[in-house]
């Protein structure tokens, strides 16, 4: 990449609240590698007026600023911009022809506006043949627009109302990489999420879920599900994902009755937060697991064969963070074994 094109992605991701951390593949790549030829040339056709209440850069002409300008319309449009800002506004619509001029979009930033779903045209985003980011979360939408691109590999849309997601909100979205949707009042998400061959963050914790989505995705990275009522686990939870390695679980009903046995012992994990919820008992968890929070669960015995099956010099556990505190054991109930299971842990919390 040029040093050109180095600078660009910066100017652009300055425009940005920060992205989650990633870990192992990078599921961001796209932005980076070859793919980025989408940008363009810089030097692209200026036709087109800049509205008065934004900032079109001609250093940067195909990007238009229009974000904290207490607009509560949509402005107009030049067609040469690919990366459209107006998040912290006062938007409450936007109307099917509100973007038909806007079919070089890459980028949609309208977090932090007033949005409705019955506000949103049904063929509003459907020009959008090139999106790839859309950012919708803040707003007062109790559904997924219609005709979504296909393009799209980053949709935001938490901080809404949505309550329930079909399979046609989400079908041929092979691309989508990042989907948050945490924060709203889901209580079914039916089999949605098993088109999104792709998906490598799915964050659909702070919802109203009592179980665990069906079909998700088999390349998930991190699976976010916390501050739910999720009460028990399906068999075979987490048994096909081979890349999956942050899995949080906080806030839930979880019991050891509802938690099939094996269900965390599984190679790739690198971080397993189970915290607040109704355990009594720690259950088996892999030899590579790195991270575990189970505080202020119901906990009355430390069981050293939840992570070492074999106790000697040369089997032992990778984890290095352990959380038990808020739980009904103390140090004292630590068997001296531990020294050796446990012997990469930095911290161990009761």
């Amino acid at each position: 990449m040029t040093v050109t094109m180095r600078a660009v992605t910066v100017f652009l991701l300055s425009a940005l609240l920060p992205l989650s951390c990633s870990h192992g593949q990078d599921p961001f790549a796209w932005l980076y590698g070859p793919q980025s030829q989408r940008f363009g040339s810089l030097q692209a056709d200026t036709t087109g007026g800049c509205p008065d209440e934004c900032d079109c850069p001609p250093s940067f002409p195909v990007a238009m600023y229009c974000d904290g300008r207490g607009l509560t319309a949509m402005p107009t449009i030049p067609s040469r911009v690919k990366y459209l800002y107006l998040q912290n506004n006062a938007i409450t619509a936007v109307s099917d022809s509100a973007l038909v001029n806007a079919t070089n979009l890459v980028w949609l930033m309208m977090h932090h506006n007033q949005l409705t779903s019955d506000a949103i045209g049904k063929k509003a985003f459907m020009q959008l043949q090139g999106l790839e980011r859309l950012y919708l979360q803040h707003n007062n939408l109790t559904g997924f627009p219609s005709n979504l691109p296909r393009t799209l590999r980053d949709l935001r849309i938490n901080h809404n109302k949505i309550e329930k997601v079909t399979a046609a909100d989400l079908e041929g979205m092979d691309n989508l990489t990042i989907l948050y949707l945490h924060d709203n009042a889901v209580t079914d998400m039916g089999t949605s999420l098993k088109a999104l061959k792709s998906l490598t963050l799915l964050d659909i914790s702070s919802n109203k879920l009592t179980k665990v989505p069906e079909a998700l995705p088999e390349n998930l990275h991190q699976l976010y599900l916390e501050s739910n009522s999720i009460d028990s686990l399906p068999e075979g939870f987490l048994g096909r994902f081979t890349q999956l390695q942050y899995v949080r679980m906080a806030h839930n009903q979880l019991t050891d009755k509802g938690i099939p046995a094996n269900t965390f012992n599984v190679t790739g994990l690198v971080e397993l937060d189970l915290s607040y919820n109704k355990l009594e008992r720690i259950p088996p968890v892999s030899t590579t697991l790195q991270h575990l929070y189970m505080q202020a669960n119901q906990i009355k015995e430390f069981t050293l064969g939840s992570f070492c099956s074999v106790v000697d010099v040369t089997n032992f556990s990778k984890l290095q963070t352990l959380r038990l505190d808020g739980n009904e054991i103390s140090r004292q109930d630590i068997p001296t074994e531990s020294t050796l299971c446990l012997r990469l842990a930095s911290s161990i919390e009761v």
